[in-house]
């Protein structure tokens, strides 16, 4: 299935563009590898050759996402992680040791990042809800890719109020955590659970607004109330 990554390839790179190029990187502090594309046409591209290969077995399928990964080029990456969760109703358990694999090789920035957990991790969380473990065990490595997808892993699942006590777990390990990219990552996961458990989310930081970093707490309590939101910074 070679020639369905040399098209992609072909495909990203007729349609870079100037302006997409000289703002891409921007958007990073640590140099990224892209091809220029919008998102909109890295997404057309990602339907159309996932319309060539859903009939392709699980294995076969992952493989065609970690030679995408392993390009370092964003696009691919995105394309891959467009793919995966049409993937999620033949994901095993087993499955799970791949997504914390192509984080410590191949995950390199935010973006990456929060489009592979956001959904395929998330995915195997909500069909094997107790490797909310795994995530936990993310929170103590030395990988700052693997910390955040500790948290941002769970931001669909905190949409939908599950999980509260795992999240708070999780925001303890990662509390204080020097990290930017952790911070927001975890702050962004509280904002989210804010939704539906808004007064238990604002309890906790109430209770940690001293120690939190800024970045955390800022990002924690956007969706709430001016008057939560002005008792938190104080």
């Amino acid at each position: 299935m070679n020639h369905i990554i040399t098209q992609i390839r072909i495909e990203l790179k007729n349609n870079s563009d100037e302006t997409t190029k000289k703002s891409f990187q921007r958007f990073f502090k640590e140099k990224v590898i892209y091809y220029g594309v919008k998102t909109g046409i890295v997404n057309k591209i990602a339907k159309k050759y996932w319309k060539e290969i859903k009939g392709l077995d699980k294995k076969e399928i992952f493989g065609l996402c970690e030679e995408l990964y392993s390009s370092g080029f964003c696009e691919e990456a995105f394309i891959a992680a467009d793919w995966l969760p049409n993937l999620s109703d033949k994901f095993e358990e087993k499955d799970f040791y791949i997504c914390e694999k192509w984080i410590e090789r191949y995950i390199d920035n935010w973006a990456k990042c929060d489009s592979f957990c956001n959904h395929t991790v998330a995915d195997f969380i909500d069909k094997y809800p107790k490797l909310i473990e795994k995530l936990k065990i993310w929170t103590k490595s030395d990988n700052r890719w693997l910390k955040r997808a500790s948290a941002v892993s769970l931001i669909i699942p905190a949409r939908r109020g599950r999980f509260l006590k795992d999240i708070f777990e999780i925001s303890d390990a990662l509390l204080l955590d020097g990290d930017d990219m952790v911070q927001k990552g975890y702050g962004w996961m509280l904002k989210e659970a804010s939704r539906l458990h808004q007064k238990e989310v604002f309890e906790y930081i109430i209770k940690h607004k001293n120690k939190m970093p800024r970045t955390a707490l800022r990002y924690a309590i956007e969706k709430m109330p001016d008057n939560m939101r002005k008792k938190a910074m104080e």
